[in-house]
Formats: structure tokens, sequence, C-alpha cells
């Protein structure tokens, strides 16, 4: 029960705030006249709820195999290789992007288009700078094999097998 609480706080202070509410306050999430007719409108949908249902898995995996939350604060205790992880290795950022990007076709908006490429920006430093030396330390051999077969942005085509 601690496991799944902590979850849903991360959950809601990190994708909730980058995915959701700033997109929400301030590029005109909240303002959007969904138009049925429109074809952008629709992908746009379709693209958030898939990377909503591909975020909550992956938040899943982590709890369950990995026994931590998507916090650098709460990692989780296990290097997760299973789930959407066999075939790329960061698929949080990736669900979050695509979120974002769906809602980009949906508000029609450039700042928010803006917003997304400056927040992967920073996400792939972060994850260069910060992430992947943490998780050398702290798994070693195990994280540079999953790193050498499992690409970092670019999905494989098969999930790889340890």
């Amino acid at each position: 029960m601690w496991l799944a609480l902590r979850s849903l706080f991360w959950t809601l202070a990190f994708p909730g705030m980058f995915g959701f509410y700033l997109p929400w306050r301030y590029f005109g999430l909240r303002d959007v006249q969904i138009d049925l007719s429109n074809p952008l409108q629709w992908l746009g949908m379709l693209c958030i709820g898939a990377g909503t249902t591909l975020l909550l898995a992956c938040i899943w995996e982590f709890a369950r195999r990995g026994r931590g939350t998507l916090s650098p604060a709460d990692p989780p205790r296990h290097l997760v290789v299973s789930g959407l992880y066999r075939f790329v290795r960061n698929p949080m950022y990736m669900s979050v992007t695509l979120i974002v990007f769906g809602e980009v076709m949906l508000t029609f908006s450039r700042p928010l288009l803006a917003y997304w490429v400056i927040w992967f920006s920073i996400v792939n430093l972060f994850v260069m700078g910060y992430e992947e030396p943490t998780l050398r330390d702290q798994f070693g051999d195990e994280y540079n094999r999953y790193a050498r077969h499992v690409g970092r942005w670019i999905p494989r085509l098969t999930p790889w097998r340890a």
C-alpha cells in the first residue's frame, strides 16, 4: 500500500506536472474546443490516451518489478528490463512526450510545441548526465549489457530478452 501511495504521489509530481498541469495552466489545453470533424484532434486524443496508458504500464512495472517509483528520490531497487523496457530504455519519458505531442495536436499551440522541444531537450540531458551514470553505478554490468541492446529513444522492433 505504501509503495502504491508513493507511486501515485510521484506520478502526480512529475509526469502529472509536466504532461498535464503545465500544458493545462499555461499553454491553452484548458481552452480546447474539440472538433470531432478534425482528424488532427482525433490523432491528438489518441496520442494522449496511448501515452497515458503506456505511462501507467511503466509506473506499474517500476513498482511491481523494481519495487520503487519513477522518482530519482525513490528509485527502483532492481533494474527493470521487462514490459515496455524490453523495447526502449526510457518508455516513461517517451509516454510523456507522446502525451504532450498529442496536446500540441489538440491545441494547435506553437508555444506548447516549443515547450515540448525544450522539455525533451532537458530530459535528454538529464538522462545522459544523471540517470545513465547512476544506473551504471548502481547496476554495473547488468545495466551496461541492457544499454548495449536497448536504445535510449529509438524502440526495438522485437523485445530484448536478457
